[in-house]
């Protein structure tokens, strides 16, 4: 192999701010190492996508959108925090055995934030 750096070569500054990224967030399930792993994985698939978005804006550049519809069926949006608190909600009034109007309250809450984040 020459000198050269492959084409897909994750930069220092992103590896650095994973390492960050790692110690703030307190990973208990994965070491650095495997977290800078998991995420130099991601970037290069992401790279991949992109490269594959503009081969399809290249070849079929008669039809609109269709690299939008690849990017969103191939990295589908990660729930909200509020999706996620909603289905918590759901999971802990399901299992509940008491008072279940109060869960009413918080629900109205979290859809309405759930709307606003649809808005923004």
């Amino acid at each position: 192999m020459t000198n050269q750096q492959h084409p897909i070569t994750v930069p220092i500054g992103s590896i650095t701010f994973w390492k960050m990224d790692y110690r703030e967030s307190y990973q208990v399930d994965l070491s650095e190492i495997e977290y800078i792993a998991l995420k130099s994985a991601q970037w290069g698939a992401d790279q991949e996508l992109e490269a594959c978005c503009e081969w399809v804006d290249w070849k079929w550049s008669g039809i609109k959108n269709k690299n939008k519809e690849l990017r969103a069926d191939r990295r589908p949006k990660p729930p909200s925090e509020t999706e996620q608190a909603l289905e918590t909600l759901n999971w802990i009034e399901a299992e509940a055995s008491y008072d279940k109007p109060m869960f009413d309250t918080i629900r109205r809450a979290l859809e309405r934030l759930k709307k606003l984040e649809e808005i923004k």
